[in-house]
C-alpha cells in the first residue's frame, strides 16, 4: 500500500475523507488480519530475525570506522587499517545478502497472502447475485480486485516490515550510543524530535498547499474541458461569453500560480531549515565531544567514538520520522482491510442448498406458480404469476416496458429468486435444483450478445469445452454463420474485438445461437433476440432459430411480430400480472391490452418492415 499518497505525491497526513472514515480498530479485526499471516509464522520468524541481524550488522560499519580512526590512522597501525577495512566490507557485503535474503520471504509471503486473497474474492464474487452487479459500480468491484487487493502487498512487504526494521535500527543505535557515552547518547536522542518534529510540521503544510493547488488545478481543467470541445466552444461564441470564460480562466490560472509559488519556497525554506536542522545534530556531538575530551581531560572517549556517535546519530533520522508517520500508515492500512473484508462479509443471495438435485438432463416443462417479486420491499414487480409450459412448447411473453418481462427471465435462471410462490422445472422447484445442473438446462439469447475478445473458436467453446470441429461446423450451419465464418482470413480462428464488435450485430447473434445450440439446452429464452436487427438480418436468423427451437421449450420476449405468431400460446403481461393469453388472431379481436400493443408496437414495426423491403 502506498504510504498514505496525497496529492502531488505528499504522505503522511490523512485527508479530511480519511478522518471521517477511519475504520473502527477491534480485536477482532486485528486477528482477521492476522489470520492471513499465520499459516507464514515460519517465514515471518526468518524475517524478524534477518531484520535483527541486519540491524546489528549494519551498526558494524560505523563502529569499524571509530576504530579505523583510532586503531588505524591516528594510530600508524597499517595492518590493523587494512584488518578493519577489509572487516567492513566483509560486513557490508553480509548486510546486503541478509538484505536481499529478507526481502525475498517477505516479498513471497506477501505475494502469497494477495494470490490466496484475489483468488478467494474473485470466488466469491462470482457466487454474488445479478443484483449485486446490478446495484454496484463495475469501478468499484474492479479497485477492491486489483488496487485494494494489491495494497495489501504493500502493507505486509512494507508497512509491517518498516515498523520492525525502524524499531531494530532505533534500538540498536541506542544500546551502541549508550555504550559509547551516555552524555553523547542522551543529546543526540534528545536532538532528533528536534529534528523531526518540524519535518512534519513543513510537511503538513506543504501538503495543504499542495491540496489547493490541486483543486484549483481541477478548476482549470473544468474549464478547459467544457470550453474547448467543439460543443463548447459553440455555446460560448452563440451568446458571446467569451470573455466572461476568460475571466474565469484567469482568475483560476491566476491563483494557481500563486499558489504554486507558495508550495516551492515552502519546499525551499523546508529543504534549508532540514539542511541546518541535520548539520546541527552533528556539530553539537562533535562540540559536546571536544568539550569532553579537551577540557574535562576525558580519557575513555575517543576522535573515533564521536564519530560512530555522529555516524549513529545520522542512522537514526529516517526511522524516527517514519515512526511519526505510523499512525497514519496504520490507519490507512486498515481502512484497506476493512474495504476488503467488507466485501468478502457481503452475503450470498442466490444459496444453493446442501443437497441440492443435480440432473443430467431434463425434459423442459416449466411451471409458474402464485410467483410474487420485487427488487425493493413495497415495489412489487411480479405478483400471482401462474403459469405452464408442456414439453416442447413456445410461449411469447409481450407488453409494455416495465411490465416485468426481463424479471420474469432472471427468475428463471436463479438470477435472483422467487419473493413468493415457485417456480418448478419437470416439477421439481428450482431452489431444490443445483444452479449448475439448471443453468447447464437453460439456454439464452438476448438482444445485447456478448461475446468475449477472442476468437470466434473460444466463443463458441464456451458453451461446451469439448466440442470437436465438426460439432462446432454443424451448429454454425444451423445458424446461418458458418459460411460467413469461412470467408473470414483466419476462419474460426479471426479475433471478434472486445465484445465483438468487428462482427455486425446480425453475425453477432448468429454466433451466439450456435453457441447456445452447441450447449444443447432443453428450455430456451429468446429475449428480444431480433428487435434490433434489419430485416435482411432478421430473415437469417428467423432461419438458424428454427432448430434452436425444434423439439424444445421455448419463452419468447419479442418486439417483432413475425416471432410472436410463431408462438403456440401468447402471454400479456401488464404491470406484473397475465391479463389477457391465446393466439395471435384471439388476442386482436378480443383483447385490449394486447390489440392496444398490437395497434401501437407490432404493426407499426411489420409496416416499417414492408415499407423498407418495397423498391421506391
Amino acid at each position: 500500500m502506498s504510504k498514505g499518497m496525497g496529492p502531488r505525491g505528499s504522505r503522511g497526513f490523512l485527508s479530511e475523507e480519511e478522518k471521517q472514515n477511519r475504520p473502527k480498530i477491534t480485536v477482532g479485526l486485528l486477528k482477521r488480519i492476522f489470520s492471513y499471516l499465520l499459516p507464514y509464522w515460519k517465514k515471518l520468524l526468518l524475517v524478524v530475525i534477518a531484520i535483527l541481524v541486519s540491524s546489528i550488522l549494519g551498526l558494524l560499519p560505523s563502529v569499524l570506522t571509530g576504530r579505523i580512526i583510532d586503531e588505524g590512522l591516528i594510530a600508524g597501525d597499517f595492518d590493523a587499517l587494512a584488518w578493519l577495512v577489509a572487516a567492513s566490507v566483509i560486513v557490508l557485503l553480509a548486510s546486503n545478502l541478509i538484505g536481499v535474503l529478507e526481502s525475498y520471504l517477505n516479498t513471497s509471503i506477501a505475494h502469497f497472502i494477495t494470490y490466496e486473497m484475489r483468488n478467494r474474492m474473485y470466488a466469491h464474487l462470482q457466487k454474488m447475485s445479478h443484483r449485486f452487479f446490478t446495484s454496484s459500480k463495475q469501478g468499484d468491484i474492479i479497485t477492491r480486485m486489483t488496487s485494494d487487493i494489491g495494497g495489501v502487498e504493500s502493507v505486509i512487504s512494507g508497512t509491517l516490515t518498516s515498523i520492525l526494521r525502524n524499531v531494530a535500527i532505533l534500538v540498536t543505535s541506542v544500546i551502541v550510543m549508550y555504550q559509547k557515552n551516555w552524555l553523547l547518547a542522551t543529546i543526540g536522542i534528545l536532538i532528533i524530535p528536534l529534528l523531526a518534529l518540524p519535518t512534519k510540521r513543513v510537511g503538513k503544510t506543504r501538503w495543504m498547499i499542495a491540496t489547493q493547488t490541486q483543486v484549483k488545478n481541477d478548476e482549470i481543467n473544468q474549464i478547459l474541458n467544457e470550453t474547448m470541445n467543439v460543443s463548447g466552444q459553440q455555446l460560448v461564441k452563440l451568446f458571446t461569453n467569451e470573455a466572461m470564460e476568460y475571466a474565469k480562466y484567469s482568475d483560476a490560472n491566476q491563483e494557481m500560480t500563486r499558489l504554486k509559488i507558495k508550495e516551492n519556497m515552502a519546499g525551499r525554506w523546508f529543504r534549508v531549515a532540514m539542511s541546518t536542522y541535520t548539520g546541527i545534530g552533528p556539530l553539537l556531538l562533535y562540540f559536546v565531544g571536544g568539550l569532553l575530551m579537551i577540557r574535562y581531560g576525558k580519557t575513555d572517549l575517543s576522535v573515533g567514538d564521536v564519530t560512530v556517535m555522529v555516524a549513529l546519530l545520522s542512522r537514526m533520522y529516517q526511522p524516527v520520522n517514519q515512526l511519526l508517520n505510523i499512525q497514519v500508515d496504520l490507519i490507512r492500512s486498515l481502512a484497506l482491510f476493512t474495504r476488503i473484508f467488507d466485501y468478502f462479509d457481503l452475503p450470498i443471495e442466490i444459496q444453493e442448498k446442501k443437497d441440492a438435485i443435480s440432473l443430467s438432463s431434463f425434459r423442459g416443462e416449466l411451471a409458474f406458480s402464485h410467483v410474487d417479486f420485487a427488487y425493493d420491499p413495497g415495489q412489487p414487480i411480479l405478483k400471482g404469476l401462474t403459469f405452464d409450459i408442456p414439453v416442447g412448447h413456445s410461449v411469447a411473453i409481450v407488453g409494455s416496458s416495465g411490465a416485468g418481462k426481463s424479471t420474469l427471465i432472471n427468475l428463471i435462471v436463479r438470477l435472483y429468486d422467487v419473493g413468493g410462490g415457485k417456480i418448478t422445472l419437470d416439477g421439481i422447484d428450482l431452489r431444490d435444483l443445483s444452479l449448475s445442473s439448471l443453468r447447464r438446462a437453460i439456454g439464452v439469447v438476448t438482444q445485447d450478445t456478448y461475446l468475449f475478445n477472442g476468437t470466434i473458436r473460444e466463443n463458441l467453446l464456451y458453451a461446451k469445452s469439448d466440442a470437436q470441429e465438426d460439432e462446432l461446423i454443424d451448429v454454425c450451419r444451423q445458424a446461418n454463420i458458418h459460411d460467413f465464418i469461412q470467408g473470414l482470413p483466419q476462419g474460426y480462428d479471426t479475433i471478434v474485438g472486445n465484445r465483438g464488435i468487428k462482427l455486425s450485430g446480425g453475425e453477432k447473434q448468429r454466433v451466439s445461437i450456435a453457441r447456445v445450440l452447441l450447449k444443447d439446452p432443453a428450455l430456451i429464452i429468446l429475449d428480444e433476440a431480433t428487435s434490433s436487427l434489419d430485416s435482411i438480418s432478421e430473415s437469417l436468423i428467423q432461419d438458424a432459430l428454427d432448430p434452436l427451437l425444434k423439439g424444445r421449450t421455448s419463452i419468447i420476449i419479442a418486439h417483432r411480430l413475425s416471432t410472436i405468431m410463431a408462438a403456440d400460446t401468447i402471454l400479456v403481461l401488464d404491470h406484473g400480472e397475465i391479463v389477457e393469453s391465446g393466439k395471435h388472431g384471439d388476442l386482436v379481436e378480443n383483447s385490449v391490452v394486447y390489440k392496444e400493443l398490437y395497434e401501437t408496437q407490432f404493426r407499426r414495426a411489420l409496416e416499417d418492415v414492408r415499407s423498407r423491403q418495397t423498391p421506391d
